[in-house]
């Protein structure tokens, strides 16, 4: 492994561990049902812009993690970030010609899709339906892309993998 390579998989473990760190940040109650998807949002972009060293494997993995760490059903983020990943993955030529604002809309779908997985998983474990507000970090991704985007799109360039 090359030392440009050794960056580059730094730098999306340390996206990957900024994404989950803001997962887990204690938030005021009232702010704590509007959290982004942060881990979702960073396999986004790292599975559109190198798809041949992030795809569904990292993400099962990513999701796993997330599963250990914030205490939710073993699986239940392995199984939708597998499902975002691969439909990100299938889906990346369609959105990457697109600027930022308009891949924000695909991206606000793959997000409905995680939060639907997420829903179906919620009901299957007999816990109580959310109520419509658990729909609303969705929008705040989507809202978020640009930046996002436009961040990681830097940070790669400068230090990331090809």
């Amino acid at each position: 492994m090359t030392a440009s390579e050794r960056r580059g998989t730094a730098l999306i473990l340390a996206s990957f561990g900024l994404g989950l760190l803001l997962t887990l940040l204690p938030l005021p109650h009232w702010a704590a049902e509007y959290r982004p998807q942060w881990v979702t949002l960073v396999l986004i972009f790292w599975v559109l812009s190198v798809p041949r060293r992030v795809g569904v494997f990292a993400a099962f993995a990513a999701g796993l993690v997330l599963d250990v760490v914030t205490g939710t059903v073993l699986g239940q983020h392995a199984l939708t970030l597998s499902v975002v990943g691969f439909l990100a993955v299938e889906l990346r030529q369609r959105i990457l010609p697109f600027p930022a604002w308009q891949q924000a809309l695909s991206v606000w779908v793959l997000l409905l899709v995680e939060r639907l997985l997420s829903l179906w998983i919620l009901g299957a474990t007999g816990q109580p339906t959310p109520s419509l507000d658990y729909w609303v970090p969705t929008v705040i991704g989507m809202l978020l892309w640009p930046w996002l985007l436009a961040s990681l799109e830097s940070l790669r360039e400068r230090f990331g993998p090809a």
